[in-house]
């Protein structure tokens, strides 16, 4: 008989224990780890966008201050003032720009005579008079700048027997349109300009120079001996303070980050920066020539304080300085219009006098001409 051996039932606790699968869990961790990750691009991509519309902003700032708004010419001298003038065109002594202006000569009294401009200072008359006061107009103006008025001083300057030179800067001509750049290339235009007086037989050369046109002449005084006296009304000289103090005129800008930004955009726009510009030089020069510095109290484009320091600096016993209480940028003239005629007719006669006793002296003659007086 057979008999069947069964096998030993094993405990329950050593049988294997059913395979049961895992619940699958949320990736919490890798939500957290994404949601982290977009966060962080969001504000980064802000962040950017907020540093390029600073950037943006500033650059803004920096090109209208190469390319200020100047409204066109409104007239001419024979219209405005009933004088006879010639159209002219040059190129500035840098080669990089085109002078515009009129000339006025101070002896012809035969009505205008417009001429065709050229490229080349090529005159074949020379005015009788050999005394010539160019004119040096300021920033976010033209060679009108009514509010001197220009017109008027040049009406005075032509029965003072001088002939007169108005000229645009580049950043203020229609035809030559050029970007402003704080009196560097400016200055080149201004040495342009005195050399065309000076080939149309001019041997006295006074430039009178108004607001930056008052900073760019001392700026063309340090590469030139051909000027022989300067006006200076409403002295600006641009540096980087200077430049930041007007613009917060306008907008409420905090010194940083602002101006080093706009000071970094500047040359993009203008091709030369706050370095090309001579304004410490001109802080301390004492100028061989005889300037008159006029300023206001109350200038709030330009303090009056750089112009009393540069003033100072001066030892041409002819250099003087008229320091206007309550005077206001640009505005001595219509408020004080008697007393500036005066004062600007006595020092051109001082300048003419003492220009004649030199080329006395030179010759060995003896001219004992009487200085500049005008009817008021």
């Amino acid at each position: 008989m057979s008999s069947t051996i069964l096998p030993t039932p094993l405990p329950v606790n050593s049988l294997p224990a059913p395979i049961v699968q895992p619940t699958p869990q949320p990736r919490v961790v890798s939500r957290r780890k994404s949601g982290k990750h977009a966060l962080f691009a969001a504000v980064s991509a802000a962040a950017a966008l907020c540093v390029l519309a600073v950037v943006a902003f500033h650059g803004y700032i920096a090109w209208m201050l190469a390319h200020p708004y100047v409204a066109p010419l409104y007239s001419n001298p024979m219209e405005a003032a009933g004088l006879p003038y010639e159209d002219a065109a040059f190129s500035s002594m840098s080669g990089r720009t085109t002078v515009g202006g009129w000339f006025i000569p101070a002896s012809d009294n035969d009505g205008p005579q417009p001429v065709a401009q050229t490229s080349a200072v090529d005159h074949t008359q020379a005015s009788e008079s050999q005394r010539t006061v160019i004119f040096s107009h300021g920033y976010g103006a033209n060679r009108e700048e009514t509010w001197v008025p220009m017109y008027d001083l040049a009406a005075l300057l032509h029965r003072l027997n001088y002939n007169v030179f108005m000229f645009d800067y580049g950043y203020a001509s229609t035809d030559y349109k050029a970007p402003a750049t704080g009196g560097y290339e400016e200055s080149q235009q201004l040495l342009a300009a005195v050399q065309y007086v000076k080939e149309r037989g001019a041997s006295e050369i006074i430039v009178w120079g108004f607001s930056m046109g008052a900073g760019t002449a001392l700026q063309a005084g340090l590469q030139t001996d051909d000027i022989d006296a300067m006006l200076l009304d409403s002295l600006f000289l641009p540096s980087p303070d200077t430049l930041f103090h007007n613009v917060t005129q306008v907008l409420p800008l905090p010194k940083y980050p602002s101006l080093p930004l706009i000071e970094m955009m500047l040359p993009a726009f203008t091709g030369t920066s706050f370095s090309g510009i001579p304004a410490e030089e001109v802080m301390v020069k004492d100028y061989p020539i005889p300037l008159f510095i006029m300023h206001g109290t109350e200038d709030t484009k330009a303090p009056y304080e750089i112009a009393d320091q540069i003033a100072h600096n001066q030892t041409n016993p002819l250099s003087q300085e008229w320091i206007v209480e309550g005077g206001k940028h640009e505005l001595l003239f219509q408020v004080h219009a008697k007393e500036y005629i005066q004062r600007a007719a006595l020092f051109l006669g001082q300048v003419h006098q003492q220009h004649a006793d030199a080329a006395d002296k030179a010759t060995g003659t003896d001219d004992t001409a009487p200085a500049n007086s005008v009817a008021l």
